[in-house]
């Protein structure tokens, strides 16, 4: 059970990594609206980094996300595993880490172009909140909202 949305954006893959890999950009991609910010300023370097991210929901206010680095291939692909942070009702707590996945695969498409695929991974989620968020699809619409903000980004890094 994973939802996958891709998009065609005229920049390097090396471009689209550094800005994925950096959590400092993230806010600037979120097409979710929940993102508030980077507790964490380095960029990640590979699987078992754990990067911080403040976040807010209306049914949690504001809370934070420690995000485990579980995939990381430069340029090519890097994937985390969100668990309950400061000020989520469900840190600390077993289950605190879902196994739900946000990754993105990037595929060069001629000279300067890549294809990214953004990929939600619900599919080690309980089945009670998979069926919740109708097995990931309710995230099409800020994972296609993400990229458009990630092609603007890129391609303002990569022109400039």
């Amino acid at each position: 059970m994973a939802v996958r949305v891709s998009r065609r954006i005229e920049a390097p893959a090396a471009v689209i990594f550094r800005v994925l890999a950096d959590p400092g950009r993230h806010l600037e991609l979120d097409g979710s609206g929940m993102l508030r910010g980077a507790v964490t300023t380095a960029p990640v370097s590979g699987v078992g980094d754990v990067f911080i991210m403040k976040m807010y929901f209306r049914e949690l206010g504001d809370y934070e996300m420690n995000n485990h680095v579980v995939e990381y291939e430069l340029d090519r692909r890097i994937g985390w595993e969100p668990e309950s942070g400061r000020g989520h009702p469900g840190a600390g707590k077993d289950g605190s880490r879902w196994g739900q996945r946000w990754s993105y695969e990037m595929v060069p498409d001629g000279a300067g172009a890549t294809i990214v695929t953004e990929v939600y991974d619900c599919s080690r989620v309980p089945e009670r909140a998979r069926a919740d968020m109708s097995d990931g699809e309710v995230w099409v619409g800020a994972m296609t909202r993400t990229l458009e903000r990630l092609d603007a980004t890129c391609t303002r890094t990569a022109g400039g």
